[in-house]
């Protein structure tokens, strides 16, 4: 890629006078040697199993094998259709079609990890519920992925989207910059704003652990998924509203490399602290053993 860094990734932008969706379409057919054509047609494959795992969270039934979780999206949905929700229709469907897809990826169903599987969540609840709030096409969707894929490319790159690596700021964290900044994009703002907006939502999840209950990708991880949904709609809002992350975002990703750095064994995936091994978390895991 000819950029290593969200500034230059802007200064590309600028330049070229491209979106970040349409210059990483470029960037990613330069480098895989493919038409362009093809790999837009392999995102959009993409798209649409996102689309269907929503879909799916939401009617099947999503039990995962451990019986640990299992149709929380549906009683989100449920309650949102009663007109109870809090948060309002569409930050709800953001939230519940998050959890869907993070069930599906549960009970062993098809998703596309974005950037992991314990972060599959997010992007899909975001993308799939303001495609249907402004009407927006596939095409347009798949642009905002590629948007999303650019600066993943940058986290990776420079920091961590590995939970194992780097704690639950950089599987969750990395999700939800990805999504505020493709859906600042997709929205109509400028690069540098969409930069922004990682910035902002990157620093509201510096430090936060892995903490996997049993070591299975469900407690605590499917509801910050859906927490993740509502922190990117709200980053991409404050970025669009001209909030600014005050420290760069460059520099933000830099502390999330640090923190991640710094993080103890036992709260990077290893199910050795957090919600892991509190008591409930214990006696769950003597549970699966038992089962096994």
């Amino acid at each position: 890629m000819n950029f290593r860094n969200l500034d230059e990734l802007t200064a590309l932008c600028e330049s070229r006078e491209l979106s970040i969706g349409k210059l990483m379409l470029e960037e990613q057919s330069a480098e895989s040697g493919r038409d362009a054509g093809l790999e837009f047609r392999t995102m959009a494959d993409y798209y649409r199993i996102m689309k269907e795992a929503v879909q799916r969270g939401l009617t099947e039934d999503t039990t995962s094998r451990s019986g640990l979780t299992g149709r929380d999206a549906q009683r989100v949905m449920a309650f949102g259709q009663s007109g109870e929700l809090s948060l309002g229709e569409h930050a709800g469907n953001a939230m519940a079609y998050a959890l869907a897809v993070s069930e599906i990826n549960a009970s062993m169903g098809r998703i596309i990890a974005t950037p992991t599987a314990g972060s599959c969540g997010i992007i899909p609840g975001v993308f799939v519920s303001c495609q249907e709030r402004f009407g927006w096409s596939d095409e347009h969707m798949v642009y905002g992925l590629f948007a999303a894929g650019a600066i993943g490319y940058v986290i990776a790159n420079n920091s961590f989207v590995s939970g194992a690596e780097g704690g639950c700021q950089a599987e969750v964290g990395s999700a939800i910059g990805m999504a505020a900044g493709a859906l600042v994009e997709l929205r109509g703002g400028t690069p540098k704003q969409a930069v922004h907006a990682v910035g902002l939502a990157l620093k509201n999840t510096l430090g936060l652990i892995c903490d996997p209950v049993g070591g299975l990708v469900e407690i605590p991880c499917i509801v910050r998924n859906g927490f993740g949904s509502v922190t990117a709609l709200a980053a991409a809002d404050m970025a669009l509203a001209g909030v600014r992350s005050v420290i760069p975002s460059d520099e933000v990703i830099q502390v999330m490399l640090e923190v991640g750095s710094a993080m103890p064994e036992k709260h990077r995936e290893t199910a050795g602290g957090g919600l892991a091994q509190t008591p409930t978390g214990k006696a769950i895991m003597s549970q699966l053993r038992k089962k096994k």
